[in-house]
């Protein structure tokens, strides 16, 4: 297969094209800055090339799959979307927001049209949460409600900090009798019982009240991580201050400061997953370990390019892809036994 890493000279763009190369891949790297994306495929040892999203299409023609890593995914996945329709070229991200997920979900009918995949969320962001809240509904048909929580450690990239600055002028987002709605951060509070032992996790807006509820139809989602209960107050008062364009610049100029983890601070942290499935009688409960969540992200998107061909044209969620069990074959996860409660 041919395929691209657009953004291939950010920190997550990297990771992917360095592992790719390491299993014998041999993808095109392309992002805005010809500067910027020379240096990483010399590096490499591959093709690059350098073009603006309006100009996408003129640069996909002869590439069967993108993996689109130029985030914050607000502003760039349209285009690109719009650009791997004209030319039926796959594609895949790596966001994490849930307006994103929405809008490309909404593009459904014009991919099987041009009979290619969408897949949002190819990486941490989503793929344990929504294969997890596939194994829970497949356990419990009838659930309707459904929690979902995480812990990652090791920090985070300059991306992801850009993204996190973006959303946190917005305030949480559940799913509630399926639709979407507006909460404060950390409204509301639970114990996730996490392989590592129980933590006490706030909710916070994440991918899966989208994707879940596209994956499993669970009309009522809530997802969640560490979060003190006084950010939940803080957010709810400084909100306002935080959609200041200037306070979102400044913000963002710190954020891109960030470096990200290095490869020994990936090696020696993990991530884990807790979810929790229910209806009037009956709860059933997974837990989930996976390596650092930048390292999946990576091996998560290899193997989803390598499995796309085969997937049904359409918008997809990881496991309406590759099934609930997808997560199982990637390096260094654990999925625990669903039990019953």
């Amino acid at each position: 297969m041919t395929w691209m890493v657009y953004g291939a000279n950010g920190y997550t763009g990297r990771l992917i094209a360095e592992l790719a190369v390491k299993r014998g891949e041999r993808p095109i790297l392309a992002g805005r800055s010809a500067e910027k994306v020379e240096p990483v495929a010399a590096a490499l040892g591959l093709e690059h090339r350098a073009f603006d999203l309006s100009r996408a299409s003129a640069h996909l023609e002869d590439v069967e799959a993108v993996v689109h890593c130029a985030g914050p995914f607000a502003h760039t996945s349209a285009a690109m979307v719009d650009a791997c329709l004209k030319t039926r070229t796959h594609y895949l991200d790596i966001t994490g927001e849930i307006d994103v997920f929405e809008s490309i979900g909404q593009r459904d009918i014009d991919a099987r049209k041009a009979g290619i995949v969408l897949l949002p969320g190819a990486g941490f962001d989503v793929v344990p949460t929504d294969c997890l809240a596939a194994l829970l509904s497949k356990a419990l048909p009838t659930a309707t409600h459904l929690d979902l929580a995480f812990a990652a450690g090791g920090g985070a990239s300059a991306g992801t900090a850009k993204t996190s600055v973006e959303a946190s002028a917005a305030g949480g987002r559940i799913r509630e009798n399926g639709e979407l709605k507006s909460v404060r951060i950390g409204h509301r509070r639970r114990t996730a019982h996490f392989r590592s032992g129980p933590r006490e996790v706030g909710s916070i807006p994440w991918g899966d009240v989208s994707t879940a509820y596209r994956s499993t139809g669970i009309p009522n989602i809530t997802t969640f991580t560490i979060v003190p209960g006084v950010v939940g107050q803080l957010q709810q008062v400084f909100a306002p201050v935080l959609q200041a364009p200037l306070v979102q610049n400044v913000a963002k100029a710190f954020a891109g400061k960030v470096k990200g983890p290095d490869e020994r601070r990936r090696a020696n942290t993990r991530a884990e997953v807790f979810g929790e499935a229910w209806d009037a009688g009956t709860r059933v409960e997974c837990a989930i370990t996976t390596p650092n969540a930048y390292s999946l992200t990576a091996d998560s998107v290899l193997r989803a390019v390598g499995k796309v061909n085969g997937v049904r044209p359409g918008s997809h969620t990881p496991s309406s892809a590759f099934g609930a069990d997808f997560v199982r074959e990637l390096d260094g996860v654990f999925v625990g036994e669903i039990r019953a409660n």
